[in-house]
Order: C-alpha cells, then sequence, then structure tokens
C-alpha cells in the first residue's frame, strides 16, 4: 500500500507560481507512475502531469510549458512546479501513483482513473 501526503496548495494571483510536494510512503516497487490529478469546481478529474520510475514526464495539454513534475527519490517526494497560473487551474490537486504506466514524451498522461492511490488533495486558487 502506497501513502500519499500533499502540500504546498493556495491562492495566488493569475499568473503566479506555485509549487506542490507529495511524500510518498509505503512500496512503490521498482516500476512505478506518480501522478498530479485535479479536480475542478466542476467536478471534473483531470491528470495533469505524470512521471514514471525511468524518470519519464507527460503532460496534459492544458499544462504543457507551464508546469513541470519532478521526483527526488533520496527524499522519497515528487513536485509539481506550477507557473503563469490561470484562473481555470483553481481545483484541488491530487497526488495519484499506480504500477508502471509506461509514459511516452509528448503523449497524454495516463486518465485520472488509472490511479488507485490517491492523496488526501491540497486546494489551488488563483485569483484573476
Amino acid at each position: 500500500q502506497v501513502q500519499l501526503a500533499e502540500s504546498g496548495g493556495g491562492s495566488v494571483q493569475a499568473g503566479g507560481s506555485l509549487r506542490l510536494s507529495c511524500l510518498v510512503s509505503g512500496n512503490t516497487g521498482s516500476r512505478y507512475c506518480l501522478g498530479w490529478v485535479r479536480q475542478a469546481p466542476t467536478n471534473v478529474r483531470e491528470a495533469v502531469a505524470a512521471i514514471d520510475s525511468n524518470n519519464v514526464t507527460s503532460y496534459a495539454d492544458s499544462v504543457k510549458g507551464r508546469f513541470t513534475i519532478s521526483q527526488d527519490n533520496a527524499k522519497k517526494s515528487i513536485y509539481i512546479q506550477m507557473n503563469s497560473l490561470k484562473p481555470e487551474d483553481t481545483a484541488m490537486y491530487y497526488c495519484a501513483a499506480d504500477v508502471s504506466c509506461n509514459l511516452v514524451p509528448g503523449r497524454q498522461p495516463p486518465p485520472a482513473a488509472f490511479f488507485v492511490n490517491w492523496g488526501q488533495g491540497t486546494q489551488v486558487t488563483v485569483a484573476s
């Protein structure tokens, strides 16, 4: 079982930046897939970024060029740096995990429903 704990959410003006962190505990195995999934006030869930055990990353078109996902294996953490934030980025952001997802650079991350393990979420609010 994998446990995920997010931190770093908050409120920011449009154009601003935030960095979310996720502490990953438990056994992820040698092959894993970690991602950030957001749920907007409309309840639509969107996987915005993912990173796998080979350090391959993928991004949703809606955040490409603005968000960067990374991992620090020593700290057992993943991060997402969010720049040029827009009001439409307002959502609850969840760290999520599952087994290997064979990410392909340039392609979309797995859908939100792919991920089995989820954190509690951290709220990001972007004011216009």
